[in-house]
This record gives C-alpha cells, sequence and structure tokens, in this order.
C-alpha cells in the first residue's frame, strides 16, 4: 500500500532522526555496557553475528524521541541480546519519557555506502507498529536525507515495503508479497545499493528494483522497532494489549562496491 504525499511529507521530517525532539537530559546514544561490549578491531563489518552479544560497530539509541509518526522514545533497554540475537522491544515507557511508549533502534557508529546490506530477521505481527532494516542520513549527520529501507508492517506480515529517498524526496514504496508470514520464522533481506539502482533481495533471490533517482550519500546502517501515531492508514491504530512487542535479528552484513 503506498502512502500519501501528505505521510510521505510527515516522514521526510522525522524519519529516523533526522529532526530529533529531546527526550531527555542528553541525545547522545551511549556505548554497549563494558560487560558485554565488543571490540571493534576484532569484528568485520561483512559479517557481524549475535551470538556473542552486542557488536562493538553498533550502538543501541537512547534518550530521545523522532517526533510526530514515532510514538516512541528510544531506549537502550529495549535493545537486548539473549540466545544469541538481538531483540528491538516495543513497551509501555518505564521513564519519564514526552510519548507513552518505548522502542529499540540500533545503528552503526560509521557510515556506510554502495554495496551490498543483509540482514536475518523476524518481524513483529501487530496492528500499528514497523520492524526494519535500512540505510539512513539526514540533517543530524549534517548531510541531505537519503535512504534506503527494508519495512515490515505489523498488520500483514505477508508483505514487506521497500522504499527509498534521495535528498528528502521520496515517493517510492513498492509493497512486495512474500509468500510467507515474516513474524513466524528468519528470512534474508536484502538490498544491493548502486550507482544506477537498488536492487531488493528476499532469501536470496531478486524481488524487486528501482532505477530513478538513486540517493548517492553514504549512511549509517540501522534497525528499528516502533508503534505509529496518527498513521492508522498506514500501519493501522496500534493495538497496545499484548505488549512488550519483539523484533529479533541473528545477522547483519555490508560488502562494499567499487562504484
Amino acid at each position: 500500500m503506498k502512502k500519501n504525499n501528505l505521510l510521505c511529507i510527515t516522514a521526510a521530517l522525522i524519519s529516523c532522526g533526522a529532526l530529533l525532539c529531546s527526550c531527555a537530559a542528553s541525545p547522545e546514544a551511549p556505548a554497549p555496557a563494558e560487560s558485554t561490549a565488543v571490540t571493534e578491531a576484532a569484528e568485520d563489518i561483512s559479517a557481524v553475528s549475535f551470538k556473542n552479544g552486542p557488536s562493538g560497530l553498533f550502538e543501541c539509541a537512547d534518550g530521545w524521541c523522532n517526533g510526530s509518526m514515532f510514538n516512541v522514545t528510544w531506549r537502550k533497554e529495549n535493545c537486548t541480546f539473549e540466545n544469541g540475537r538481538m531483540q528491538l522491544i516495543i513497551d509501555r515507557d518505564k521513564k519519564d519519557g514526552s510519548v507513552p511508549y518505548s522502542g529499540g533502534e540500533y545503528r552503526s557508529k560509521d557510515f556506510y555506502g554502495y554495496g551490498r546490506y543483509e540482514v536475518r530477521m523476524k518481524a513483529i505481527k501487530n496492528d500499528g507498529v514497523v520492524s526494519s532494516f535500512f540505510t539512513y542520513t539526514g540533517p543530524s549527520d549534517n548531510n541531505p536525507w537519503d535512504e534506503i529501507d527494508i519495512e515490515i508492517l505489523g498488520k500483514d506480515t505477508t508483505k514487506v515495503q521497500f522504499n527509498y529517498f534521495t535528498d528528502s524526496k521520496g515517493n517510492h514504496e513498492y509493497l512486495y508479497d512474500l509468500g510467507f508470514d515474516a513474524s513466524e520464522d528468519f528470512h534474508d533481506y536484502a538490498f544491493e545499493w548502486h550507482k544506477d539502482k537498488i536492487v531488493w533481495f528476499v532469501d536470496g533471490a531478486e524481488v524487486y528494483s528501482a532505477e530513478e533517482n538513486i540517493p548517492v550519500t553514504p549512511g549509517k546502517i540501522m534497525m528499528n522497532a516502533w508503534c505509529g501515531t496518527g498513521v492508522d492508514g498506514w500501519l493501522n491504530a496500534f493495538d497496545d494489549s499484548k505488549m512488550p512487542l519483539t523484533a529479533e535479528y541473528e545477522t547483519i552484513s555490508f560488502t562494499p562496491f567499487d562504484e
């Protein structure tokens, strides 16, 4: 389902922390706890696994909200690592935030450009939520807003939405029928970012491509789980009767292209 232009414009103003509204004294995202932190020097972005806990190449967002349709404050407590997997959790906010719910977001510390991005994940099935994997940069990084998305909407987890933005220009949503329920098991989702095209994959098979106005600015690799407000036409009204809600991630990888 395509969002209308109004929602795209709204998303442009708030997506992924482009314009942060402070929900705590400090908007800095802290590094993982020392007891579980992994040194960056020992890791390879081409094969990040959560079997041994968090990655030193990434950090949990903590203490701010994106505003508007994002009805969560990002909390580091909503990124957990158990049973060889990462969990991104949506729950009622237990702190004094400006919105009623908390969400989990995991983001790379560095920026990456053309290449293949891949994740193995299991999405949340619940009205009003999004489980995601994407690249993003924008005004919060002193960059134009460029983004490439893989988003699974909790209202119908038999589909995945692909999208991208180039210098804040969107309207490229495409809804792909998976042929399975993304909330029932882990599957591989990927995209290849080239100078002249983006190609999306599901379980190794190419399923969609785009060639118009492709993003150019390197971005952070990001994953998040959040509930929306004011976007019922896109996500359905949020059902908060079954919280906490958890999206799970097993592996992440990035392979650069020489372009």
